[in-house]
């Protein structure tokens, strides 16, 4: 079993301290959630006993965070078929280098070069 002391603000204005003890199951799962949430002991375990009481978690100030897309669309002048010719010449292209290298035995790596 672990011992952990946390603090809590809310009563008249004094500061409280509270000793919680936990088993090392729970001691671990709430090391994993603190881990998962980036917050502290006291906020997740308030965060866990709030879920388990049934009551709703309080929101804190932080918006979430959203990313305001906009279509880039293309730009005048290009042409998609040109950009597929394009790598269609590279992926050939590659082919024949490797495969040149691969058969040095070859007379000529050339593709125009028919070879029989």
């Amino acid at each position: 079993m672990s011992i952990f002391d946390s603090m809590l603000w809310k009563h008249h204005d004094v500061a409280m301290r509270m000793t919680v003890t936990l088993e090392k199951d729970v001691e671990q799962m709430l090391r994993d959630a603190m881990h998962r949430s980036r917050k502290s002991f006291t906020e997740t375990l308030n965060a866990a006993v709030r879920a388990g009481l049934g009551a709703k978690p309080v929101r804190t100030g932080v918006p979430k965070f959203t990313i305001k897309a906009r279509s880039l669309g293309l730009r005048s002048g290009i042409d998609l078929a040109g950009c597929n010719k394009l790598a269609d010449d590279l992926e050939v292209d590659a082919f024949i280098d490797k495969n040149c290298r691969v058969r040095k035995k070859r007379r000529s790596c050339n593709p125009d070069v028919a070879s029989g």
